[in-house]
C-alpha cells in the first residue's frame, strides 16, 4: 500500500474514522507532515482542525530514529531502548532537547495564530503522517492528556507494530490503515512525502 501523497492518505483515514463524525471531533493534526493529513481528515469527518506541537528529538547522527520527543507544556517523552542502545551521551542528549525546545518555541509563534482549541470533554484526534518508533505521538498523546478530554483517538494512514503497540497504551483508540511488518521509514508509505514550509501549513489550519 504506497498513498499518492499525504491528503490521499487523510482521505482514506477520514472513511475509516466516520464513527466518530456524530461527536464532532477535534482533529489534532502533528506538525509540519501531520497538517495535510489532519486537514483530510476533517474533510471527510467534519469537526474542528487545530494543530498540536510536539517535537522529535533525533540521535545526533541519525535524526529520523526518535530517541525521545517534547510536547507542549514541558512534556518530555523518553525512548529509552534507542537511548540504551545507542550509547548517546548525557551531553549529546542535552544538546539536541535544547536545540529542539527552541525549534518547539518557534514553531509556536510561526503556527499557532491565537489559542489552541480546548480539548476538554472533546473527542479528540491525533493525527500524523506516520509512526517510526512512536515517540512523538506518545508525546502528543500526553499532551492532549493533561486537557482531560472526553475521548482521546490516534489515527495514522502507516506505523511499525512497535509504535503501534506504544500508542495503543496511551490512547483510548488506535485506527492505523497499514501496520508494515519491516517499515523503513514513513516516507516508504508516499510517493510525493516533500518537506512541508511553515506557510503550507499555516495555510491548511486557516
Amino acid at each position: 500500500m504506497v498513498y499518492p501523497d499525504r491528503a490521499a492518505a487523510g482521505r482514506v483515514l477520514g472513511t475509516a474514522l466516520e464513527h466518530l463524525r456524530d461527536s464532532q471531533p477535534l482533529v489534532l493534526g502533528l506538525p509540519r507532515g501531520g497538517v495535510p493529513v489532519a486537514a483530510a481528515v476533517c474533510s471527510v469527518l467534519g469537526g474542528e482542525l487545530d494543530v498540536l506541537l510536539v517535537r522529535k528529538l533525533g540521535l545526533p547522527w541519525q535524526p529520523e530514529l526518535a530517541m525521545g520527543a517534547l510536547g507542549e507544556g514541558g512534556v518530555l517523552v523518553l525512548n529509552r531502548d534507542v537511548i540504551d542502545r545507542s550509547g548517546v551521551s548525557q551531553d549529546a542528549f542535552d544538546e539536541v532537547e535544547r536545540d529542539e525546545r527552541i525549534e518547539l518555541a518557534r514553531r509556536q509563534h510561526a503556527l499557532r495564530t491565537g489559542d489552541p482549541v480546548s480539548l476538554t470533554g472533546r473527542t479528540v484526534v491525533i493525527v500524523d503522517d506516520g509512526m517510526a518508533t512512536g515517540a512523538t505521538v506518545v508525546a502528543a498523546c500526553r499532551v492532549a492528556r493533561a486537557q482531560d478530554p472526553e475521548r482521546l483517538v490516534v489515527a495514522m494512514p502507516v506505523s511499525s507494530p512497535e509504535a503501534a503497540r506504544r500508542a495503543r497504551h496511551e490512547c483510548d483508540e488506535l485506527v492505523c490503515l497499514w501496520t508494515p511488518a519491516e517499515l523503513g521509514g514513513v516516507g516508504m508509505a508516499y510517493r510525493d512525502f516533500h518537506q512541508l514550509a511553515d506557510d503550507e501549513v499555516t495555510e491548511l489550519l486557516s
